[in-house]
């Protein structure tokens, strides 16, 4: 039987997918690219703000289509959208055969045999589940630069967001798991590995008592074959002057920092649901700044947030233009039913969201330029993630200040012909708002 799978959403929701394919084929199952051969095909959804609900939704109808035209046989959804929705979204999906939540992962061998056989499943489970290192997964994305899935859940409660609601407590893995996960990784290829959870940040609280972060970055820094380590979903409120040091002193973790500060308003950070105040938040970006030469800030904010004034907005907008974040991101409140802030009063209209979204865009757009411009004639170390089809002497690299998928991209023209996850020494001949140019400059690093 084949199988084609469609991984929607964040990377902890690919982990999951990847997951979900190595346990397939350890029960005999063929993954198969091409969802028009498969004859089950799985969707694993997203539900932590509308658009992404509409998309998992559309994608579900794409594929409800093909499965009515005759060209798949069965058609399972799972993950998020589910686990959030349960009988309800059975009831409005009569085309969907069968539905599995998060935590029904390590059963979706015998999900997908029973929906084969004819059987509607609704398979939803609330107890956790967190997969270790002996769990089989198969990478579905690029090889040589990987997640790793560090804990699930969150404690951190913001008024916004519903992934305590689908996925719990925030639960760490033990250190000694992902340590040899990251070993099997590299052996298999992998030169990247980001570290991935709800907030990263608050890694080992649970089951150690204290942040572990720190000591875990360095017991991973530690195997060979990681050229790059990179902290992704960091939290403002959970940073350690231990972490800070280690981010500075370790060579092989990337000195890029992903920490999503959400707003800058005092009166909105509370009503967020932040514990963190604008005061704290300026200290900690000085620190960073000061501690970590070569440092690349990434953030998202939310504009439109219920009660968010003009002048709120305004000292956002001051606060983006003084700090100049050289990567950022920003997206507009989505009202969530049972997040405490959906019953807020003063919810700002769309227009107005859309209007200050655009501002926040635009005024990123011009500080992007400027750094990327910064960079003209300078030398870098870049990964190569993707080679023209035509010319393989075309590659799409990435500098340490780019994350996968999220932030810019380097168009290089090398001397020679290339191989994904392979590194090249290049110098930026040319700059976009978001993008770099650049050209080889001798033989790749070993």
């Amino acid at each position: 039987m084949k199988i084609g799978i469609v991984s929607l959403g964040c990377p902890k929701n690919l982990v999951d997918s990847e997951v979900m394919v190595g346990l397939l084929e350890k029960d005999g199952y063929e993954v198969s690219e091409d969802l028009t051969e498969s004859d089950l095909v799985i969707v694993n959804t997203c539900s932590f703000i509308k658009d992404a609900k509409e998309e998992s939704i559309d994608t579900i109808m794409e594929l409800a289509k093909l499965k009515k035209d005759g060209k798949l046989k069965k058609l399972l959804v799972a993950g998020c959208l589910p686990q959030r929705y349960k009988e309800d979204l059975a009831n409005e999906l009569k085309e969907v055969d069968g539905f599995v939540g998060i935590n029904s992962i390590p059963d979706i061998g015998k999900v997908v045999q029973d929906t084969l056989n004819g059987k509607r499943v609704i398979h939803i489970e609330n107890t956790r589940y967190l997969y270790s290192h002996d769990t089989p997964r198969r990478l579905i994305a690029p090889s040589h630069s990987v997640y790793i899935k560090v804990a699930e859940g969150c404690d951190n409660r913001c008024s916004y967001c519903i992934i305590p609601e689908i996925r719990g407590h925030y639960t760490s893995r033990p250190m000694e798991s992902i340590v040899e996960e990251a070993d099997n990784l590299v052996e298999n290829g992998a030169k990247e590995i980001n570290l991935i959870s709800q907030d990263t940040t608050f890694y080992g609280k649970d089951i150690y008592g204290r942040y572990a972060l720190s000591e875990l970055l360095k017991k991973l820094a530690r195997i060979d074959g990681i050229k790059w380590l990179r902290l992704l979903y960091t939290h403002p409120a959970h940073f350690t002057d231990e972490l800070i040091d280690t981010i500075a002193d370790e060579i092989s973790i990337c000195k890029y920092i992903d920490l999503p500060l959400q707003h800058i308003s005092d009166n909105i950070l509370e009503r967020m649901g932040r514990n963190v105040t604008k005061c704290e938040i300026l200290s900690l970006l000085k620190k960073l700044r000061e501690r970590i030469a070569g440092l690349v800030l990434r953030t998202s904010f939310i504009v439109g947030f219920p009660g968010e004034t003009e002048d709120e907005f305004k000292e956002l907008l001051d606060f983006i233009e003084e700090i100049r974040f050289e990567r950022l991101g920003v997206f507009t409140y989505s009202k969530e039913e049972d997040t405490p802030a959906y019953g807020f009063d003063f919810h700002v209209n769309e227009g107005t969201k859309r209007k200050r979204l655009n501002a926040v865009m635009e005024l990123q757009k011009s500080i992007s330029q400027e750094y990327n411009q910064s960079l003209s004639g300078k030398k870098f170390q870049v990964l190569v993630d993707e080679i023209d089809d035509k010319d393989r002497h075309l590659v799409i690299a990435r500098t340490y200040g780019d994350a996968p998928e999220v932030d810019g991209q380097v168009f290089v023209k090398s001397c020679r012909v290339c191989s994904k996850g392979e590194f090249l020494d290049v110098k930026v001949i040319d700059t976009y708002e978001y993008d770099l140019v650049a050209e080889t400059i001798n033989e790749p690093a070993k």
